[in-house]
């Protein structure tokens, strides 16, 4: 379980493919505070340590998590936003994350808008998934709030703070994120059906 509230950020040393499975290298500077089977969300996929040196720690990502984000566009060099499992007892600062990527999207528009910005994703609506005008949504494992939803999109204000402590600062159009909904969202969307 998470918040959605990144912690630090990790660059990505190496990506090595073995047969459906893709193993990753990340370094960071909390490399040296993880066990190995430690679960770490990584731009909010929940993965788990299998090695530690140094510096850097490495994670195994299965086809089905291949399938289900954007881990396969991941390149050495590419920044990734890391958050912890969050301890029993702490403050929840974000909202319910369980690292279980739903599905992705695509950023459509950036906007600067005067000391903030502005960023609208798309999303397939095929998969039933739905954002809630100032619910919560995780995008790349960062808990926000959404600000205008849509039947396939939603976008989100990002203060300087998120922008400079996360990758949202190298967002472009055309990046492709991953999305995790509102798990309170999803339960009452999948019990009233979507309206």
């Amino acid at each position: 379980m998470f918040t959605g509230i990144i912690e630090t950020l990790g660059i990505v040393q190496e990506v090595k493919k073995e047969q459906d499975n893709i193993h990753i290298t990340i370094e960071s500077a909390m490399a040296e505070e993880l066990k190995i089977d430690q679960s770490v969300a990584h731009n909010g996929i929940c993965l788990t340590v299998v090695a530690i040196e140094g510096h850097r720690y490495t994670v195994t990502a299965i086809g089905e998590t291949i399938k289900k984000t954007n881990i396969s566009n991941w390149n050495v060099g590419d920044s990734v936003n890391l958050e912890r499992a969050m301890k029993l007892g702490d403050r929840l600062d974000g909202h319910i994350v369980q690292g279980h990527v739903d599905q992705t999207g695509i950023c459509v528009s950036v906007k600067e808008t005067n000391g903030s910005w502005f960023y609208t994703f798309e999303y397939d609506p095929a998969l039933q998934n739905i954002t809630i005008e100032k619910g919560s949504i995780t995008v790349n494992g960062v808990s926000l709030t959404v600000v205008d939803s849509g039947v396939n999109n939603f976008s989100v204000a990002i203060i300087p703070y998120t922008y400079e402590h996360t990758n949202f600062n190298s967002f472009v159009v055309g990046t492709k994120v991953n999305l995790e909904f509102d798990v309170i969202g999803k339960y009452v969307s999948r019990l009233y059906g979507n309206r």
